[in-house]
């Protein structure tokens, strides 16, 4: 109902009265016909007719508001706007401040989607393939530190082949996790119990000849915002900490059907951002006077310590990259809408992913293939096939590169010397070009819609129970994206389309790009467009100084190394939508040539 005729309806007949005659002589021209009486029959609504609500505002209100959204009135403009503000605009705001108050439910998702096929691509395989590595009868090691560090691809060898027992997996896993975690900080929930359970089940249905696959009896983590039914679910946050949800989330539920064994809750930066939790910052395991940067770090941190298979993180603007970076693991972000995530933390509606993270390549697709595909929980999520062959050669992929990028920071001799590699085994190097766009604009989406999901934990004061309370941390984030411009969310979502029909043209001459994985305008661009990313350890650097995920703090200098600290470095290849296929042969290719996948953090192997 029009929110005048409401009023109107409602109001006591004095104040209509008396309103109606203010109304009569601020605007002679208005029809009047008695008190109580509505606009004359055949007239439409108009815009500023609504009732005053909310504060006053004043002429003053204004200039200050112009410097938070970079705008400038006249005076004679503030002067309107002050005047009216109270019947156009603020009663628009009654969603959130009354009188007819709505909350809206945390599941509830946006009315509009972002469908990352706007480009007019090809948009992945026509047909689902999947061809594993063929079994190598590798013989099972003798340490248990050996096995916890082998990786899911001779993991389920093992345990198919029943050279190897879930229970003892599971055991030796459990028992690096209660050894290691307070070094690390990566687990919030030991699901110790469960994973006992699961595995005595695996290991009975193997040896009834019931093998659900490679996932079949490994041990795994996921990051604390994925659903568990009847054990916590904390999103890392203080607010939180308390919450047990009573069903399990998609991908929960996807690998339990391909029989995985979970066996912890893995930290997460508070509501996923950067790496401190309510239980402390998670470290980096090859360097411990570091954090392992977030905001998937239990993830990054228990895979590269071998405490755990195999991990699922989340991104949303390099939560998956960042931390498989820092810990040297393998990171797979897959393209948007492919994995559903029904029962995971909303941070932001149309940016939100879950991936993989592992110690190989081969392994994060092992993964992929059991967690791929649409659920009715998530409407941004559709049906995708994936094509993927572990014996595929790379020779002849088109090789995208920006060339000024790689000669300078943060690009390294790494990369630089990575990208030759590809060169060296057959695939072709292709320069390519990006036009010098404000692409950080369209972190204001972000922002906003953060800023959205943790409304009400933001307007109760809430959030001022997280650890972090820095500048750059949620809460005051939260607070500050309450005065982002509608209007320039909307000019951010057009220049979002504008992106991607630009990534699409770069993409048609390209099978894929290998970009220095914390550019920062790549990392905006292909979370923003979608793209799947794979980002691997291809070398190693040293660094003289911890790094962080947090503006610099004079307060509080970071460590520094004399002599400088030797840790791990990788690039990250983007793919086109829905073809991680293809990124994984190139990394698969990079893997092997390399040889230096199966290094481990000093002080855990």
């Amino acid at each position: 109902m029009n929110s005048r005729r409401k009023f109107l309806i409602q109001a006591p007949l004095g104040l209509i009265g008396a309103l109606a005659a203010c109304r009569v002589e601020e605007n002679p021209n208005m029809s009047q016909t008695g008190a109580g009486a509505s606009t004359t029959p055949g007239a439409p609504p108009a815009f500023n007719t609504a009732p005053p609500v909310g504060p006053e505002v004043t002429t003053g209100t204004f200039a200050e508001a112009e410097k938070l959204v970079q705008v400038q009135l006249t005076e004679a403009q503030r002067q309107m706007a002050s005047t009216s503000w109270r019947t156009s605009m603020a009663p628009l705001l009654e969603r959130r401040t009354g009188p007819r108050k709505l909350a809206l439910e945390p599941t509830l998702a946006p009315a509009t989607t972002w469908n990352p096929d706007i480009g007019g691509q090809p948009m992945g395989p026509a047909h689902d393939r999947f061809v594993r590595t063929k079994g190598d009868n590798a013989p099972l090691p003798s340490s248990d530190a050996d096995i916890a560090f082998a990786p899911v691809t001779l993991l389920s060898r093992w345990i198919e082949s029943r050279a190897l027992s879930s229970q003892r997996l599971t055991q030796i896993y459990l028992d690096r996790l209660a050894r290691f975690n307070p070094k690390l900080r990566c687990v919030i929930t030991l699901t110790r119990d469960t994973a006992v359970a699961q595995a005595k089940q695996a290991d009975a249905e193997i040896a009834a000849g019931k093998y659900r696959g490679p996932l079949h009896g490994i041990p795994y983590g996921v990051k604390d915002l994925l659903d568990t039914a009847g054990i916590p679910t904390t999103y890392g946050a203080e607010p939180f900490r308390d919450r047990v949800p009573t069903v399990d989330s998609a991908v929960v539920k996807r690998l339990r059907d391909a029989g995985g064994v979970l066996v912890a809750k893995l930290s997460m930066g508070a509501l996923a951002l950067n790496d401190i939790w309510f239980g402390g910052q998670t470290m980096n395991p090859w360097l411990l006077e570091e954090g392992a940067s977030g905001s998937s770090a239990g993830p990054g941190a228990a895979t590269a310590a071998g405490l755990v298979g195999f991990s699922v993180g989340s991104e949303t603007g390099g939560s998956i990259i960042s931390p498989t970076m820092r810990c040297g693991i393998t990171g797979l972000r897959p393209t948007y809408g492919r994995v559903a995530r029904t029962g995971a933390m909303t941070l932001c509606w149309s940016l939100d992913k879950l991936g993989p993270m592992t110690r190989s390549v081969e392994d994060a697709m092992l993964v992929l293939n059991a967690i791929t595909g649409p659920d009715a929980g998530d409407v941004a999520s559709v049906p995708s096939h994936l094509d993927f062959d572990a014996a595929a050669s790379a020779k002849g992929l088109r090789v995208g590169y920006v060339a000024a990028w790689m000669k300078e920071a943060p690009a390294t001799d790494v990369d630089r010397a990575t990208l030759d590699s590809m060169g060296k085994l057959g695939m072709t190097l292709t320069p390519i070009t990006l036009p010098n766009w404000p692409y950080d604009s369209l972190n204001l989406m972000l922002f906003a819609e953060a800023a959205a999901a943790f409304e009400e934990l933001t307007l109760s004061g809430r959030a001022d129970q997280l650890k972090a309370q820095v500048p750059d941390a949620w809460p005051n984030q939260f607070r500050e994206a309450r005065f982002l411009s509608a209007v320039d969310f909307v000019q951010a979502d057009r220049l979002r389309r504008k992106v991607a029909v630009e990534m699409a043209r770069v993409m048609s001459q390209v099978d894929l790009l290998l970009v220095p994985s914390l550019r920062d305008e790549m990392l905006v661009i292909s979370n923003n467009t979608g793209h799947p990313s794979l980002t691997l350890r291809t070398g190693f650097v040293h660094v003289s100084e911890a790094r962080s995920d947090w503006a610099p703090d004079p307060a509080h200098p970071l460590p520094k190394f004399s002599p400088p600290r030797r840790v791990p470095h990788g690039v990250t290849l983007i793919g086109r939508l829905f073809d991680e296929g293809t990124i994984a042969r190139a990394g698969l290719a990079l893997e092997r040539s390399l040889g230096i996948v199966g290094e481990r953090p000093p002080g855990f192997a």
